[in-house]
């Protein structure tokens, strides 16, 4: 019976190690590991805006009549009170000689309405006439001032339809290219004629969240330093002004929860063209030294960001606050601490007080502003 029992036992033993090699949860993992240190770096939020100009204006005709003029150049440059295009004067100029000549009609017969007056008035006081008759005087001189009222009134009607015969820049800026040419028919309101824009200085919109609201109203009531904001061009070139935040909409959307920053920025070049696109950077918290980590150390869950803290020969999962992300790294702003190694390889197969077998940890890559 004892040699039966024995080899029984040696195998029950020898089927306990087996097992204990065969669970996971007894084995430590294989990681690679990583020594948190401080780099320079200069954190900037990114945003898609749409250059749009400050001041923007649809010229249409006031008056009818016939294109005789169009003054400048589609796309030229104009100044304030330039005129652009002119509309037939002919007729306009008519009535404002006409309503001239009947002023100076009315003004006459007042001037002789009143002179009547004055003499009625003199024989009145001798009791040399009916003051029946100077109360017939009277009122003729408050019709003749009046007759006066309404000639001024049409001489200045008519003074304004020939100006508007005559269309002008409201502002300095780029015209656009022409929608008619001379010769066309145009009524009042129609057509457009031509819009021109302001180009210098000129806007960028861009859309923030409502969680950003308070930080973007703290930035436009302080002191905004030059680098505050930049844009990027289509083509990757750094625009080379910054801008400054003018305006913050008056309301929250009610259906993407998100409201419109515009930014001024100086246009002398015309770099800048209302309707293109553009990268807003606006610098944020992550500036000078901050703690950097390699983005790939980075779990998520449920919208919240861990890494794996090496704390002797096991890991300890630690909640972190992210900031700006560089490239293949990303800052880490609160949860962490200079000095500590956290996990870079092997986090899928981790969970927390995991025993781990780490390798030497990776080396920190030269500072250099990000």
């Amino acid at each position: 019976m004892a040699a039966i029992i024995g080899p029984l036992v040696l195998v029950s033993c020898g089927g306990e190690n087996n097992a204990q090699q065969q669970n996971p949860a007894a084995a430590a993992v294989p990681v690679n590991v990583y020594t948190v240190e401080e780099e320079r770096v200069t954190g900037t939020d990114t945003y898609p805006g749409t250059v749009v100009p400050l001041q923007e204006v649809e010229l249409r005709p006031q008056v009818s009549g016939y294109i005789t003029n169009y003054y400048v150049k589609d796309g030229q440059r104009v100044t304030k009170g330039q005129p652009l295009y002119e509309i037939d004067q002919t007729r306009y100029q008519a009535s404002y000689q006409q309503a001239q000549a009947n002023l100076q009609s009315v003004r006459a017969n007042l001037a002789r309405m009143q002179k009547d007056l004055e003499r009625y008035e003199r024989l009145a006081e001798r009791e040399a006439i009916a003051m029946q008759q100077v109360d017939y005087a009277r009122t003729d001189v408050e019709t003749a001032r009046a007759q006066v009222a309404a000639a001024e009134a049409q001489v200045r009607s008519a003074s304004t339809d020939l100006g508007y015969s005559t269309i002008g820049a409201p502002f300095d800026g780029t015209i656009g290219i022409s929608q008619v040419r001379v010769g066309a028919q145009v009524s009042p309101g129609q057509p457009l004629l031509n819009t021109i824009s302001s180009t210098d200085p000129i806007a960028v919109d861009f859309v923030i969240n409502q969680q950003e609201l308070g930080r973007f109203g703290l930035l436009m009531q302080g002191e905004q330093p030059d680098s505050l904001f930049t844009i990027m061009l289509n083509n990757q070139r750094e625009y080379p002004y910054p801008g400054k935040i003018i305006a913050i909409d008056r309301a929250i959307g009610r259906q993407t929860g998100t409201t419109t920053v515009r930014l001024q920025f100086p246009n002398r070049d015309r770099t800048l063209i209302p309707g293109m696109t553009v990268t807003v950077r606006v610098l944020n918290q992550d500036i000078g030294e901050q703690l950097v980590i390699p983005f790939r150390a980075v779990t998520e869950q449920l919208g919240e960001y861990y890494v794996y803290l090496v704390q002797g020969d096991s890991v300890n999962q630690r909640n972190v606050i992210l900031g700006t992300r560089f490239g293949a790294d990303v800052v880490v702003r609160e949860g962490l601490e200079e000095g500590n190694t956290i996990v870079v390889e092997g986090t899928q197969k981790l969970r927390q007080g995991a025993k781990i077998q780490a390798d030497a940890p990776q080396a920190q890559p030269a500072a250099a502003v990000r």
